[in-house]
Parts: C-alpha cells; structure tokens; sequence
C-alpha cells in the first residue's frame, strides 16, 4: 500500500469514520513522539538542553509562566 492509497482511502471514509480514525492516529501519533523523546531522553541527548535550562534559571533568567 502506498501513500497515495492511504490518501484516498482516507479521503473516502463517512464523517464518523474519519473522525474514529483522526482521533487513531492522533494517539498512535502522539504515543510514537513520546516514544521517541523517552529514547532520545535516555542517550542522553536531551542533556545539553536540560543544562542549559537549569544554569539559566540559577542565573535568574527564568519567569513565571
């Protein structure tokens, strides 16, 4: 199945369909980016990032949200 399949299969569903597979994918989407974050997280390329964050915040440079 290609891309192009996908594309028109899904463009073919009823309103209720679609929206059953939108709120799918949303999930399998979601669950795959948090996923990949947890494993980026454990090679420890997220470190740098977290560093950074934290001597910012020593040195004040951090506000309420």
């Amino acid at each position: 199945m290609t891309i192009e399949d996908l594309e028109k299969a899904v463009s073919k569903l009823p309103p209720e369909q679609f929206a059953k597979f939108r709120e799918w994918f949303e999930a399998f989407d979601a669950a795959r980016f948090d996923q990949k974050i947890e494993r980026d997280a454990m090679a420890g390329k997220l470190d740098p990032l977290a560093d950074r964050a934290v001597a910012d915040f020593r040195k004040g440079r951090a506000r309420e949200l």
